[in-house]
């Protein structure tokens, strides 16, 4: 069934398989979602006197035994389904009869998988924040658990100075507290209701936009229906762009990995089970996870570019390019999901070798220590750096005193508590919860 299926035109097949492309299976992503679209569209029909109270129970009741349905992880659209919003329709005039045919008054499907997209937008990014935290809590307990290993700091690839794997560790969780930030205000468009919007015009009938708002737990509404139509890839633009800063994260730090386990760093290591090998040299423990993530999440971190070239010079109105930006976000999200998830599982095994500072190939790291020694022994800070450079170049530098750094945020006050609370801070500005409640109503 088409929704726009005229009993005087028959579409060709090569035209139809082209134009439907992967859409039944992304679809069946949004299926769930595309039922309590309804279930809020009709709850509103009837409020504003445009569905019959008889129609509307039957209504009511055959989408809440069809979100069960369509809920079940063996669910597959139909080959007669062009799409997850014929599916809909067809199967309720099936089970009801004209009932049936009233759910799509005053609405179109292009307001109708705008909705359905911004819903599962926000289920995922709920599930995106579930996996990441796991990870983040984990890096802040590794940092305080080697916050006195000391960890060659670098910068150009070069000897630079003392670090420690307790910084290392929570550099990257503070990065993630930034990213999740970021992600706050992407899930703040994906909070924004677009139905009512129909075409891209509104409609003539007399809806009540603030309810199926309500309804669907919107924290507000696309409030011009023209550019409630624009939102659509700009909504997955800002979704990627925040699923690409996490995946920079990950990036960097999985190649920082990859280094460290380099046997000519030998700073950290794994389980051989958590390893691989090679067919030839028996030696080899590959650090393959950590390159596969690497890889997604360079790839996570194309989307956005490849969003923005996908929707470059669209006019206004709704346009068919928008319908393959489905094909790059949604496999997008599952992916930097499935990331989070084994990153906490390599890390909740990581092994990090202790004392690699005492080796004497090491000691250029600590000549700032030595210059800045001078300075609090009365020295000029140019004068001490110039002494401290003719002991390195004579081959004569060398340090065997204990590291103050006491200062916030460095490996004497890595400032964990005031990172988690950052963390909790922007964890606390989604409102899962008051998404979660608004959909379970529409369910009883």
């Amino acid at each position: 069934m088409k929704l726009w299926h005229k009993d005087h035109v028959q579409t060709a097949a090569a035209i139809e398989q082209f134009t439907v492309g992967q859409d039944r299976e992304f679809d069946q992503r949004l299926a769930p979602f595309d039922v309590l679209g309804s279930l809020a569209h009709t709850h509103m029909l009837q409020a504003v006197g445009l569905m019959e109270p008889a129609v509307y129970a039957g209504v009511q009741k055959g989408l809440q035994d069809l979100y069960v349905v369509v809920s079940q992880d063996n669910f597959t659209l139909p080959p007669s389904a062009e799409d997850i919003h014929s599916y809909v329709e067809a199967e309720l005039t099936a089970r009801l009869g004209e009932g049936g045919k009233q759910i799509h008054s005053a609405r179109s499907r292009n307001d109708q998988v705008l909705v359905d997209i911004k819903m599962l937008l926000r289920s995922e990014l709920e599930k995106t924040v579930a996996a990441a935290e796991p990870l983040f809590v984990l890096l802040q307990s590794l940092s305080e658990k080697h916050s006195q290993d000391l960890l060659p700091g670098y910068t150009h690839l070069q000897l630079a100075m003392p670090s420690s794997f307790g910084l290392w560790f929570g550099a990257y969780a503070e990065s993630l507290a930034d990213d999740l930030e970021a992600l706050v205000s992407a899930y703040g468009i994906c909070n924004k209701n677009p139905l009512g919007s129909a075409a891209g015009f509104g409609s003539s009938f007399p809806i009540d936009r603030n309810l199926t708002t309500r309804l669907l737990g919107f924290d507000d509404l696309h409030y011009n229906v023209v550019y409630a139509q624009m939102s659509r890839g700009k909504t997955e633009r800002m979704v990627a762009m925040g699923l690409a800063n996490f995946a920079d994260t990950l990036s960097r730090l999985s190649m920082d990995v990859c280094l460290f386990m380099n046997q000519q760093f030998g700073f950290m290591g794994f389980p051989d089970a958590y390893t691989t090998g090679s067919s030839i040299m028996p030696h080899k423990k590959n650090p393959d996870v950590f390159e596969l993530v690497r890889s997604h999440c360079n790839q996570i971190k194309s989307l956005p570019n490849e969003i923005m070239l996908m929707t470059t010079n669209l006019p206004s109105g709704y346009q068919r390019d928008l319908q393959l930006l489905k094909t790059h976000l949604f496999p997008a999200l599952q992916t930097l999901q499935d990331c989070f998830h084994v990153l906490v599982t390599m890390f909740s095994v990581v092994e990090v070798r202790p004392h690699i500072l005492s080796h004497p190939s090491f000691q250029p790291l600590f000549t700032v220590e030595a210059v800045n020694q001078l300075v609090l022994e009365g020295m000029s800070f140019r004068d001490a750096y110039q002494k401290v450079g003719a002991q390195v170049a004579a081959g004569e530098f060398a340090w065997d005193k204990p590291l103050a750094h006491t200062h916030l945020g460095s490996m004497g006050q890595l400032a964990n508590a005031a990172i988690a609370a950052n963390w909790q801070k922007a964890k606390n500005k989604f409102p899962f919860n008051t998404v979660q409640q608004a959909l379970e109503a529409l369910l009883q």
